[in-house]
């Protein structure tokens, strides 16, 4: 049975339309994609992920043992936070993540809502020989981003820490709207903003405190619509469309969080070791719609009658005003400016390989 956050009857209070998703129901939009996906761009947009998963690595071996299961290096400053995959021995992607260094010997992981029962049972799979305590806080954990330029106006009135010197993938634990949190200068937009972790019981009033601080800047809530749109635009990939564990960190071009120049091991080295060398067959790539519409997620791809891959994700992108698509095309067709054609409904919509992200003018720090 699907859950419902500790939000749940905010969104049905504010007419948004409630779905399943992810083992939990959640708010599609309230009004309309396009507006709240404005409304992130040009002001403020307060979001409810509290279906995200939350997992604390406590002990003496914390750092240790998140380098053996994760591609990326453990050894941030406290107070930091890096994104990494975490991979089979096959080099194919259990999930992709976020960690908070909080401590020396203290970590944050934050997985997908539609891995936490898979990625718990690998995170304890993998335990033997490691001095650490694993709690998995997920279901007592509500997670609130505020996103847009605007994002730091608004958060800075509800918390006495000084935002302006949390810089992007940084945190710090203090109190927000009155009650503990953690507050930590990441999301998934493009745009700078906050993502809030408190407990489940204290949601209502923070979610309250936040939209009243930003009313005079014109605050939305937003739903997982445009939380898609927003981050196809500025080429953020989604576990389960964009990669999953058929796909390596090579080929998703995240290369970037594989420590392979550290000689630390980890799980899928070998596999990423030898990828990096030969090079992957084929890789995840931006494609402009150069026609009307623009291909969904399995759309096939051609260079004349040849097939050369395949979309991932894809949508109309509302602050570029044409179609956008995420895709796997094989290698040779990955290069900037390769023209193919993608296939929809029997029609042939030409489409052309750029770099990304789409949108580069988002106010991320």
């Amino acid at each position: 049975m699907d859950k419902k956050t500790a939000l749940h009857d905010k969104h049905v209070d504010l007419g948004g339309r409630m779905e399943s998703f992810a083992g939990h129901i959640m708010p599609i939009k309230y009004t309309s994609v396009k507006e709240e996906h404005n409304a992130v761009r040009s002001g403020v947009g307060i979001f409810d992920l509290s279906h995200m998963g939350e997992f604390r690595v406590k002990g003496k071996d914390a750092a240790k043992y998140l380098d053996y299961i994760l591609t990326n290096d453990s050894d941030v400053e406290p107070g930091k936070a890096y994104y990494s995959t975490m991979c089979y021995p096959d080099g194919g992607i259990v999930d992709d993540l976020i960690v908070y260094r909080i401590g020396p010997d203290e970590y944050l992981i934050i997985v997908n809502a539609s891995n936490i029962e898979k990625d718990w049972a690998w995170v304890n799979n993998h335990t033997a020989g490691y001095s650490i305590d694993l709690t998995n806080e997920s279901d007592e954990t509500a997670l609130i981003a505020i996103q847009g330029p605007d994002a730091e106006k608004v958060a800075q009135k509800l918390t006495d820490e000084k935002l302006m010197e949390i810089g992007y993938y940084a945190h710090t634990s203090g109190v927000f709207a009155g009650k503990k949190a953690l507050i930590a200068r990441t999301g998934y937009t493009g745009e700078d903003g906050f993502e809030i972790y408190i407990k489940f019981e204290d949601a209502e009033a923070v979610w309250d405190a936040v939209m009243e601080a930003g009313s005079e800047f014109g605050i939305k809530p937003v739903g997982l619509g445009a939380r898609d749109t927003l981050r196809l635009e500025v080429g953020y990939l989604l576990y389960g469309n964009d990669m999953d564990h058929t796909t390596t960190p090579m080929e998703a071009r995240l290369g970037w969080v594989v420590k392979l120049k550290t000689d630390k091991e980890f799980i899928g080295r070998e596999v990423m070791a030898r990828q990096k060398e030969e090079k992957p067959a084929r890789y995840i790539v931006g494609l402009e719609v150069l026609g009307k519409g623009f291909p969904r997620q399995g759309a096939e791809l051609f260079e004349g009658n040849r097939k050369v891959g395949v979309v991932t994700s894809g949508s109309l992108a509302p602050t570029l005003g044409h179609g956008v698509c995420l895709a796997f095309v094989e290698k040779g067709f990955h290069k900037k400016g390769t023209e193919l054609e993608a296939e929809v409904r029997g029609k042939r919509i030409p489409v052309k390989t750029v770099k990304l992200p789409f949108y580069k003018d988002g106010s991320r720090k």
